[in-house]
């Protein structure tokens, strides 16, 4: 988390983009807006300031269940680090056990943790994927994430609702056919299509 001298050299920093832009950043709207965005880019890059693996080692417990493990519709959000324009997303994450399992609500935070650095949603999909391949060691490891970026919408060729899908599979994921389809089948059954 920021401590004091980077929160005010970011405050100084917001206030000249913010003049750069022909803005008065003393005028009554502007007056708490650098104050305002470095906490706000402070939690929304926060995952710089946690290790995912941490997060999924301290929740791991043994079990015979050798059966594909899978949470889908995570929620996320992030920064593209090339403009700096939200990510808005969902991730889907399955694996298949090998005598350990972690606890569900480890994934979504691992996850948290990554979208909350700077990303571009491929980078982004294979960090997921590794994490839980070094740390959980399954049969094999399935991540998909489907997301909107604003670098699309707002600016540039201005699509919107398009959507990037990115997956990263492995081990038992990767090898057996009838793996990956179960994953993908499970993924698009009662699939919500909006954000």
């Amino acid at each position: 988390m920021l401590n004091t001298d980077k929160q005010i050299k970011l405050e100084e920093c917001i206030r000249e983009i913010l003049n750069l832009l022909g803005e008065n950043p003393a005028r009554n709207g502007l007056l708490h807006t650098p104050k305002r965005v470095a906490k706000s880019l402070d939690f929304i890059t926060s995952g710089y300031y946690e290790d995912p693996k941490n997060v999924l080692n301290d929740a791991l417990f043994e079990s015979t269940n050798n059966e594909m493990v899978l949470i889908k519709n995570i929620e996320f959000y992030s920064l593209c680090e090339h403009h700096l324009l939200p990510i808005i997303g969902r991730a889907h994450v399955a694996y298949i056990p090998n005598g350990k399992v972690v606890g569900l609500s480890k994934i979504p935070r691992m996850v948290d943790i990554f979208a909350r650095r700077l990303q571009i949603q491929e980078q982004l999909t294979e960090q997921i994927a590794q994490a839980i391949e070094e740390c959980i060691n399954p049969q094999g490891v399935g991540v998909v994430l489907e997301a909107r970026h604003m670098c699309m919408e707002m600016r540039g060729v201005g699509k919107i609702n398009s959507i990037t899908t990115t997956s990263a599979l492995r081990g038992i994921f990767l090898k057996k056919h009838e793996t990956r389809k179960e994953f993908f089948d499970l993924i698009n059954a009662s699939k919500v299509n909006s954000f």
